[in-house]
């Protein structure tokens, strides 16, 4: 009878250990990350105990196979003493047993520090069609106003077939938990070469980016920026009224509630300008740009069943120095430069979802998705030290798409997008001034990870002052076959 006593008292006293180091792994687990917790994390704890409960019973019926077994006559009654009987009623074994369950569950959580998953994945796209206007060589595989010729004939021949494999595209994603919080990191690169290998089917990194609890650094998006408002296009350079710029940046996020969120972050500068009627000037081969603080970027993001609403804002100090030892006139300023956008997703109904942005700033022509120049030049002969002075251009984009799913199989894309900048009265009179930008696609899916699909573009042109614009339609075929990956485990604890 004492035997099934001590028995019960040493499962009772392991379950009771037990639960004391759950809620203490909980709630060390919560401080540590409370941003971290989600119902799943919290099902695994759950699960993770229950086992370890199970190993607790089935040890405790063990130990109580064993002293059956070996259990001798019951001695005669004996006066026992309080002291005996405390010992008795407190067996070494349970002790010893007791000690085994807390070493092996330490050891199993320290065998989980650094493990977590990978996921390998990307897609391989093909791209063909046919243009039936101009645009610069570099950029004949996508719809961008911008690039659209500036006067007649400036990228003649009108009408050229184009075939691209450019938007192929491969990452790597990893996710480690820490007491910290999850450690993140993305590798992301594609195939479509801008910049000085603009017009190449080369490597263009796209995501280098870490994070962990609170903090992120690296290559990704800006926060000024909502990639969601990005339609599902087959077109790969997108909206021109939308803000679309992947940074080098330092981030903070402060505030995390599941969707909703609040991100801080100090972003690397840069600025383009434009000389104008005055760029042959010997007086600017010698201005230099010079940045001296980061450019600081705000995103509030509220998720709700019917979508979401986000709104951000920058805030930019763009400066040039002339570096001309006794320069003719005082070149060196700075300008301020700022911007709000606010974006949505709306599900209008579950086969449904409208697309929308609009964004309005001075001086933040470089973080929108198409868009020549941040500062351009006004004159300013009231000021014979300084004739000529850099202003910020303002700019107002907006985008309104709508994304339907007419079945498992079949999916649509219809919208527009439009960029609109308020140029300076010493800019050039071909200088861009306001681009138009649509699409509507139909895209078939045959099987799991494969689509393809067609679609008809739209875009326009306007010049700043000399009265011309134009229009360039296009027709794209695109095949696309997508892959994912996951290895590891996913379990924190």
């Amino acid at each position: 009878m004492r035997t099934h006593r001590n028995s019960w008292r040493a499962m009772t006293f392991w379950l009771l250990a037990l639960f004391l180091w759950a809620i203490v792994s909980i709630a060390y687990g919560q401080s540590a990350s409370p941003q971290s917790q989600d119902l799943q994390q919290l099902k695994d704890k759950l699960q993770q105990i229950q086992q370890e409960m199970d190993e607790v019973k089935g040890q405790i019926q063990s130990i109580e196979s064993g002293q059956k077994a070996a259990a001798p006559a019951p001695p005669a009654p004996q006066a026992v003493t309080p002291a005996l009987q405390e010992a008795q009623e407190e067996p070494a074994e349970v002790s010893e047993a007791t000690e085994q369950v807390h070493t092996e569950a330490v050891v199993a959580r320290q065998k989980k520090e650094g493990e977590g998953t990978m996921q390998i994945y990307g897609f391989a796209q093909t791209d063909s069609g046919y243009n039936f206007g101009q645009i610069d060589p570099d950029w004949f595989d996508t719809m961008r106003p911008t690039k659209l010729d500036a006067f007649k004939n400036e990228f003649a021949p009108s009408g050229t077939w184009f075939g691209s494999v450019r938007q192929t595209r491969f990452g790597v994603k990893t996710n480690s938990p820490t007491h910290f919080g999850d450690l993140k990191t993305i590798f992301e690169f594609e195939l479509f070469g801008t910049g000085v290998d603009a017009g190449q089917t080369t490597f263009r990194l796209r995501h280098a980016w870490g994070e962990i609890g609170k903090f992120g650094a690296g290559q990704t998006w800006s926060p000024f920026m909502d990639p969601d408002v990005f339609p599902n296009s087959l077109e790969y350079w997108g909206p021109t009224g939308m803000v679309f710029f992947r940074n080098i940046q330092f981030r903070w996020m402060p505030i995390t509630r599941g969707d909703s969120h609040l991100w801080i972050a100090a972003e690397r500068p840069g600025a383009s300008a434009d000389g104008g009627v005055y760029s042959s000037r010997i007086e600017l081969a010698n201005v230099q740009p010079r940045f001296t603080i980061p450019d600081i970027s705000v995103q509030a993001h509220l998720a709700r069943s019917w979508g979401y609403l986000q709104v951000a804002a920058i805030f930019r100090r763009i400066a040039w120095q002339q570096t001309t030892p006794t320069p003719p006139v005082n070149l060196t300023d700075n300008v301020l430069g700022w911007g709000v956008n606010v974006s949505s997703n709306l599900k209008l109904t579950k086969q449904d979802v409208l697309k929308m942005q609009v964004v309005y700033g001075e001086g933040i022509e470089n973080y929108m998705n198409d868009a020549p120049v941040d500062v351009g030049v006004k004159t300013n002969f009231s000021n014979p030290t300084m004739p000529i002075k850099g202003v910020p251009l303002p700019v107002l984009g907006t985008v309104t798409f709508l994304d339907h799913t007419w079945s498992e199989r079949f999916q649509s894309t219809i919208g527009y997008s439009f960029e609109n900048i308020d140029n300076s009265n010493a800019q050039l009179p071909i200088d861009f001034h306001q681009g138009d930008y649509a699409l509507t696609n139909l895209t078939f899916y045959p099987v799991k990870n494969l689509m393809v699909g067609g679609e008809f573009q739209y875009g326009r042109r306007v010049n700043f002052s000399d009265g011309f614009n134009v229009n360039d339609y296009k027709i794209q075929f695109s095949a696309k076959y997508s892959y994912s990956r996951l290895f590891g485990h996913s379990t924190t604890y």
